[in-house]
């Protein structure tokens, strides 16, 4: 059935159901309002996420428990499980967290999402909460009106999504009293195994059309304090929703990399387990409810907080069952090949992957790392290309002349190694930025347009270095020992320039990182200069021919202008777009630094218009 099928005929049941019962309007109005709320609430705060909740995920979540305490803490902040778990697949998708790391997280979200049930059966039942309602989206919409002010607009979406819960769950509570009225759906109670299943299954369904296992959720508490459903009904509701959930996270891994479909297939193992589990003990799990309410002072009839009580409860055994088998679990979801294979890994991007998509800073951020894979790729392919062992390039010991390789059969074609390793990964971070650029800030904008120029300068540098291949292959083995030590010279400068940005690409601190590009600069910047006095003495002498000499003149000024456009691209990606300063010393007249920035731009709306040509 395709979608838009669906969707026809579940509207024109719906607007059936409003017609033979119009109580019911005023019920789905609640729904519909309390998930407009959820999703306003979700891009409010994945405003104020900007980054900070990225890189805070990175640095606390390298245990199995630091990951569980994220996803309950986060989920709890921001009472939505889905955003927590699209961070989640978009990072483990890129590689920059373990799949393991990714499991903990969705495991503790799925707990943290249980802290609403508590919120709503313990508080949002009790009091007019429209009247809550009201002045948060009067303020939220003012702030909203702020379109010069990110954080404000942000600030005003989060008390509009809060607002709108609110009034969402006092829609449904005031329909729920409407409807009992006129209509009893509690003569549609169903006792035993049988009411058990049912119930389950219309939950996990509910669940499954809503894409929210917390309205699923608020709805049965609501049903369950008006009389409409019956206790032990409302627990299977509640198990049937979680299960469900686990839609949202299968949608969202679709388009995500390998890594991130096993996530999802984690997330849909765990919750079955759970779910299975509490059909399973379903009668221990109500006696344990009835004892811990009477320690915790719920009374006997308050069925919402004990409902509120087992959601968590079953929750919490789900994971105390699946924790000890977490690394068992990753090993089957790697090993797996129902996810697909990573065998093609190496032809591709490492880390773009359309979750990322959701939210626009871990775009940035998941960006940021394939340019420097990127970059990586073209250092390796210069290096091969100019007759550089790669590995030397990393060497805390420094490059030196005798890591130059002699033979032309050391020197690949860097043409062949562009279109085979380098331009597919290229290809992809100019995709990713013409999908991700419409939904971005202005200031997120700045940020990809430097991430862009300095991608761009990147290739350029690449495409630069082969009009130096093939002078570098042929005096490199040159009978004339003066040919070889100057163009070894100009290889020298090129490795330990190429050394020098790998390890800045490798850093996280991208202040530091900056700060780090000056230093490269003045130690490359006379290493490249070519001795014109010395080159005057060789021709003088019959050392070198004038015809060597204008070669090796004109591949000096070929490397200061590798040099610099590659010196470049790494203030670009680090440095937020400032331009390197213009030192007399770096630029002369004869290579202006707005030429090359023209060159630039115009190098990018050819690859830009190359791309659409290949969609």
């Amino acid at each position: 059935m395709k979608k838009h099928t669906f969707i026809l005929l579940f509207c024109t049941c719906l607007g059936l159901s409003f017609y033979l019962y119009p109580e019911v309007q005023l019920i789905a109005a609640g729904v519909a309002v309390f998930l407009l709320g959820m999703m306003t609430l979700e891009e409010g705060f994945k405003v104020f996420a900007g980054g900070v909740l990225e890189s805070f995920l990175e640095k606390t979540t390298n245990t199995k428990a630091k990951s569980l305490l994220f996803g309950v803490v986060v989920t709890s902040l921001m009472q939505s499980s889905s955003l927590v778990s699209v961070i989640a697949i978009s990072f483990v998708s890129a590689g920059l967290i373990p799949l393991i790391q990714g499991m903990g997280i969705i495991f503790g979200a799925n707990l943290g999402t249980t802290t609403g049930a508590w919120l709503v059966a313990g508080f949002g039942l009790k009091v007019n909460i429209a009247l809550y309602a009201m002045p948060m989206l009067v303020f939220g919409v003012v702030c909203l009106l702020q379109k010069n002010h990110q954080k404000l607009r942000g600030a005003g979406q989060v008390l509009i999504g809060l607002g709108f819960l609110f009034l969402g769950i006092a829609f449904m509570k005031d329909g729920f009293a409407e409807v009992s009225k006129d209509i009893n759906l509690a003569q549609y109670a169903m006792t035993g195994v049988m009411g058990l299943v049912v119930f389950t299954l219309i939950g996990l369904a509910v669940t499954v059309v809503m894409q929210s296992s917390h309205a699923t959720l608020i709805l049965t508490i609501t049903a369950l304090a008006a009389g409409q459903v019956s206790y032990e009904n409302a627990l299977a509701l509640a198990i049937g929703s979680n299960v469900g959930t686990t839609i949202t996270a299968i949608l969202g891994a679709v388009s995500a990399s390998v890594a991130g479909r096993r996530l999802a297939g984690a997330h849909l193992i765990f919750n079955v387990i759970t779910g299975s589990l509490a059909v399973i003990f379903i009668q221990p799990f109500i006696l344990l409810v009835d004892k811990l309410s009477l320690v915790m002072g719920i009374g006997v009839e308050n069925y919402t907080l004990k409902l509120a009580l087992f959601h968590s409860l079953f929750n919490l055994l789900g994971i105390a069952v699946i924790l000890p088998f977490m690394g068992r679990l990753t090993r089957f979801l790697e090993n797996s090949s129902w996810f697909g294979s990573d065998i093609n890994k190496a032809l591709g991007p490492r880390y773009l992957n359309d979750s990322a998509l959701e939210m626009t800073d871990t775009s940035l951020y998941v960006l940021r790392k394939e340019i420097a894979y990127l970059s990586e790729l073209v250092f390796t392919s210069m290096s091969k290309g100019f007759g550089i062992r790669p590995k030397e390039l990393l060497s805390n010991e420094g490059f030196e002349i005798e890591d130059l390789q002699q033979g032309a059969q050391e020197f690949p074609d860097i043409n062949q190694l562009y279109f085979n390793e380098v331009k597919p990964v290229y290809s992809a971070i100019l995709d990713f930025t013409v999908r991700v650029e419409p939904s971005m800030t202005g200031e997120q904008a700045k940020v990809l347009s430097s991430f862009r120029q300095g991608t761009s300068h990147l290739i350029m540098a690449l495409k630069l270095s082969r009009e130096l291949q093939a002078n570098c292959r042929q005096y490199s083995e040159s009978e004339n020992k003066y040919m070889v030590y100057e163009y070894n010279r100009l290889r020298l400068s090129l490795g330990r320039l190429l050394g020098e940005l790998s390890r800045l690409f490798e850093s996280k601190d991208m202040e530091m990182s900056a700060k780090r590009i000056k230093k490269v600069r003045s130690r490359i910047n006379q290493s490249v200069i070519l001795d014109k006095a010395n080159l005057d003495k060789l021709i003088r002498e019959n050392l070198v021919s004038a015809e060597l000499g204008v070669s090796l003149m004109n591949d000096s000024v070929i490397t200061r202008r590798l040099v610099k456009i590659m010196l470049r691209a790494a203030k670009q990606i680090f440095g937020g777009g400032l331009a390197l300063e213009q030192d007399a010393d770096f630029l002369d007249a004869a290579d202006d630094p707005g030429d090359l920035e023209q060159e630039t731009n115009t190098q990018i709306e050819l690859d830009l218009h190359s791309l659409d040509e290949l969609k």
